[in-house]
């Protein structure tokens, strides 16, 4: 819990204690690391440059071998990017993910447009466009015809009503509009 690692970073400034090292091991080190920081000297080492010689392993051994390999300068920092920096990595890793989910839950709308014989990403480059949008709204909300559905397309699209006329000739079945209706609204947040 946090107050413990307050606790902890109080009784290391009681005893004397200037460069904390600690083992990084997956996301754990985190919530110390952001507590300590600033007010020690920490050395993030990667558990591999600790590997203790050959005998029983326990975490007090450890902890002693790690302690004796600081006292001596022997352990290698790892890197550390400043907090500004950790921050922007975390954001820019999210942003990549939000677009992956989005690639995912596309290419699975697209897939179940496929199941029911609707070929719209045959003839739109892009099902998520605006008249990919409408279309996929339209089609959700039970209208089948090809026609009326065709004559929602705009732009460059418009050009190709014929073809898409052919493409939108599928057959959509209830269980079809289920899950496009539940890949819709996990959309809901990318869509606009």
């Amino acid at each position: 819990m946090p107050a413990d690692i307050e606790a902890m970073a109080e009784w290391l400034t009681v005893q004397g204690v200037t460069p904390v090292g600690m083992e990084s091991t997956g996301v754990f080190w985190k919530p110390i690391y952001n507590i300590l920081e600033g007010r020690f000297t920490v050395i993030l080492v990667s558990a591999r440059h600790l590997k203790q010689v050959p005998g029983r392993k326990s975490d007090t051994r450890d902890s002693q071998w790690g302690a004796q390999l600081l006292h001596c300068g022997l352990l290698r920092r790892s890197f550390i990017p400043p907090r500004w920096q950790r921050e922007l990595r975390d954001l820019t890793r999210h942003r990549t993910q939000l677009g992956a989910e989005q690639t995912r839950i596309a290419n699975r709308l697209h897939k179940e447009l496929e199941d029911a014989n609707i070929k719209l990403g045959s003839v739109a480059s892009d099902i998520l466009g605006v008249s990919g949008r409408a279309i996929i709204h339209t089609l959700i909300d039970g209208e089948q015809e090809a026609t009326k559905l065709a004559a929602m397309a705009l732009g460059k699209l418009r050009g190709k009503t014929p073809e898409l006329q052919r493409a939108l000739n599928g057959r959509l079945t209830e269980h079809h509009g289920f899950m496009l209706h539940l890949l819709w609204d996990e959309l809901k947040p990318w869509r606009n």
